[in-house]
């Protein structure tokens, strides 16, 4: 079956970013025709199900990774500046979602959650203090506190001090401005808003192939994975937000911009617990340092969540290994990734980080008894009674080439994106889900430059700050800030 007129946009993939590209086209674009395809019965089942992630509006408040340590021992706050903006864009368009009555109750899908770090030993102490005197007079971190008294790290977090040894050094930081969002029902009601506009949402629908066309448009073949009906859709333009698979499916497009990148897949686990009584006791989101060799999305931490109403508390992640690109992928996906242009770079990263590898393997075989005690280190009361394991989404972190190392395993995100425009797609993890919004805004000024100046005006209705920073205008932050909070019904 093949539809016969090219649809505007097709958009593959049932997560977060394909849920906020939709619902932004179908605002700026209402008469452009969009399908998606999720390949599973229901969309955010993949990284965007609040299961498999950590839930946190990553804002650079309590994430370490965002401000290493240089060599001479200074740290820098720039990347913790920019992902800080960038979750504030998110804000913006959450927020004016809300008051235009496409999202419901805010508190259905985001709460607040004092976002706190908490470290222990000498060095990281004072590793802590000067992150914290390198940020605390930053408009967008002005809130920042800091502390090394076992009482008032007690009133924060109670369940980080009891029964804590004697003489140990901690320090810590709170910023009360913290959330947690449950990204897969923001998905689903920001796929609800995109369908109401027109938007067309397939699910059980797997793409098999991308052809361009000697039109200009692309051949998207898929298969009812019901009826097992193949399909083929013209589209004018197709974004790639399928996780893992982004990378296999781009591949298939045979754009040249693909060409040397591939994924390292790595799975992970949470302990959990739903016990009221241990709930109630922390409200926050606690993070650490990550071990020697482990990468940024395995630094511990213990999160409370609020996922249809509930509260529970994860503590993790535990790192492991899959070769699958999605937790529902293939066995093989490792494998068939592989290709001329990307065998260097990903021989050269396997050479560079037998930190990493070794870090995976004591993962690997770690008992439940030795996850635990990395949780009672954290916790010093927790049972086991109380907790059980689950497993959380897959992460296919993006390899890339590198011209003096060869490759490099990069931790983050990475947009990838056709010279004409006319198709892109996400590779990468971490923080992608939180600068959705960001993300999918530059998306549409590289693949639609002709139009992009023309849409400007209704996207800074939605976005006011577009173009700005927050963080040069104090008083513009405060007001944008103090205006989203009020909206989302969260904490400034």
């Amino acid at each position: 079956m093949t539809t016969s007129k090219p649809v505007d946009v097709v958009l593959i993939g049932g997560g977060i970013m394909s849920a906020t590209l939709a619902t932004i086209i179908s605002q700026l674009q209402p008469d452009w025709s969009i399908e998606i395809y999720e390949r599973l019965g229901e969309v955010a089942q993949e990284s965007s199900n609040p299961w498999n992630n950590a839930g946190t509006g990553h804002a650079a408040m309590c994430e370490l990774n965002y401000m290493p340590e240089a060599a001479d021992g200074t740290v820098n706050p720039t990347k913790a500046l920019q992902i800080n903006e960038q979750f504030q864009v998110s804000r913006q368009l959450w927020a004016h979602l809300v008051r235009a009555g496409l999202l419901k109750d805010p508190g259905s899908f985001i709460n607040t959650a004092p976002h706190m770090t908490f470290v222990r030993g000498e060095h990281d102490v004072e590793y802590l203090r000067k992150r914290y005197e390198a940020l605390k007079n930053e408009p967008l971190f002005d809130t920042i506190e800091y502390s090394t008294d076992s009482r008032v790290i007690n009133e924060w977090a109670p369940l980080l001090m009891k029964k804590r040894v004697a003489g140990e050094a901690f320090a810590a930081t709170r910023m009360t401005a913290g959330t947690d969002v449950d990204f897969g029902e923001l998905s689903r009601q920001l796929f609800d808003a995109a369908v109401s506009a027109g938007a067309t949402l397939r699910v059980n629908h797997e793409v098999r192939g991308l052809k361009k066309l000697k039109d200009g448009t692309w051949k998207v073949s898929t298969r009812d994975l019901v009826g097992r009906t193949p399909k083929t859709t013209n589209a004018r333009f197709v974004f790639v937000g399928a996780g893992g698979w982004a990378l296999k499916l781009l591949q298939k497009s045979g754009i040249p911009e693909i060409k040397g990148f591939g994924v390292f897949p790595l799975s992970g686990a949470f302990m959990r617990t739903d016990n009221p009584e241990i709930v109630a006791q922390h409200s926050a989101k606690v993070y650490s340092q990550a071990s020697v060799g482990a990468p940024p999305m395995s630094v511990p931490h213990l999160d409370a969540r609020v996922v249809g109403g509930e509260g529970s508390l994860l503590f993790g992640p535990y790192a492991g290994f899959s070769p699958k690109f999605l937790k529902k992928g293939h066995i093989v996906d490792i494998v068939t990734q592989l290709r001329p242009g990307n065998l260097i770079p990903m021989l050269a990263v396997a050479k560079d980080n037998p930190s990493l590898i070794k870090y995976l393997l004591s993962e690997l075989t770690a008992s439940r008894a030795k996850k635990f005690a990395a949780l009672r280190e954290f916790m010093p009361t927790a049972q086991e009674k109380d907790w059980y394991l689950i497993t959380a989404g897959q992460r296919a972190q993006v390899i890339k080439k590198d011209p003096k190392k060869g490759g490099v395993l990069q931790f983050g995100t990475e947009l990838i994106a056709a010279e004409d425009g006319t198709i892109a797609g996400l590779l990468g993890a971490s923080p992608g889900a939180s600068t959705a919004v960001p993300i999918m805004i530059d998306l549409l000024e590289r693949c639609f430059p002709d139009r992009f100046e023309g849409w400007r005006p209704a996207i800074a209705e939605m976005i006011p700050t577009l173009g700005t920073q927050l963080n040069d205008d104090p008083e513009r932050a405060q007001e944008i800030m103090r205006d989203t909070a009020e909206t989302l019904k969260i904490s400034l």
